[in-house]
């Protein structure tokens, strides 16, 4: 089933506890579209680069069956850029430099054959240009899934919420629920964000987990605790596109699949956070998926009944 996806393409610099890597590719749209790659093809990509980002890394795109026709390549300007340097508990972090470049004047243009698409992952954009993929589509997908953060609640909270109803799904961290609702208890939270117009939440806990909100519905899925976190940078994006990945290779939305694809995409984002970039991406094989999932699922066995 095809994936449409539109998000960041960029270029980071980022530094942790453990090193620091200087203009590594990076954005929301290359994480989804590398995790959701593992399980569904076409992936229809709209972005826009500028002629440094490296060819190298648009051909390695291609070659997992990412389509770029909707990426704008711009050759004489330079590529959205972020720079920043984790706490050393890599929670938190500060951002050092943002430099928007070919972004500032980002028009996404859908090629013909990206208008119908069965699956929709808009990755965290302007509220406006999320809605102006939307605006382009001739048929209703059968899943529009969002992710939004807390600045765009700060500045452009109308038409954030202009496009909120018009979404399916809602993937957003635990910081940016509470902002967003105003509650401060997540089960609150989830109440009065469910009223604006998704049907489905997800909120992201990073090392603590993920927790699905479905009608009346609560699903928990846990992080796998991992002997060393290099960079987590890009693993909230790797975490959507595993779990859309998962729900376009299904193609059937059942609650079932849904509460899957919540421990697919953890366990995509638990590669993620191993290597700085998509270094660990690059590495992964479908063997290699399927043993980690396993791994998730002996977290919540327990042998004897209650």
């Amino acid at each position: 089933m095809s994936l449409l996806t539109v998000g960041t393409v960029a270029l980071d610099t980022i530094e942790t506890a453990f090193g620091k890597r200087e203009r590594v590719v990076g954005g929301a749209a290359m994480y989804i579209g590398l995790a959701a790659s593992k399980f569904t093809k076409p992936i229809n990509l709209v972005s826009v680069v500028g002629g440094d980002f490296p060819k190298s890394e648009l051909k390695y795109m291609e070659s997992l069956g990412i389509d770029l026709s909707g990426l704008q390549v711009k050759e004489d300007e330079k590529s959205f850029f972020w720079a920043g340097k984790y706490h050393d508990d890599l929670n938190g972090r500060d951002t050092l430099t943002t430099e928007l470049n070919v972004l500032a004047d980002f028009n996404p243009i859908l090629p013909e054959a990206y208008k119908k698409p069965d699956y929709v992952m808009l990755g965290n954009l302007t509220p406006e240009i999320q809605m102006q993929v939307l605006d382009q589509l001739k048929k209703r997908p059968k899943l529009v899934a969002m992710d939004t953060m807390n600045f765009w609640m700060d500045v452009a909270w109308d038409s954030l919420m202009k496009t909120i109803k018009r979404v399916d799904m809602l993937l957003i961290n635990d910081e940016e629920a509470r902002q967003m609702s105003g509650e401060h208890s997540l089960m609150k939270a989830a109440k009065v964000i469910l009223k604006m117009g998704p049907k489905i939440l997800v909120i992201k806990k990073g090392e603590h987990g993920a927790l699905l909100f479905q009608d009346n519905d609560v699903f928990f899925a846990p992080a796998l605790p991992l002997e060393e976190v290099v960079d987590p940078t890009g693993a909230g994006d790797t975490f959507a596109g595993g779990m859309m990945g998962y729900l376009a290779m299904q193609n059937r939305l059942s609650k079932t699949n849904f509460k899957k694809a919540i421990i697919v995409g953890s366990a995509l984002a638990s590669f993620c956070v191993e290597k700085f970039s998509n270094e660990r991406m690059k590495e992964i094989t479908q063997d290699m998926v399927r043993l980690r999932i396993k791994e998730f699922e002996k977290l919540v066995k327990f042998g004897a009944p209650l």
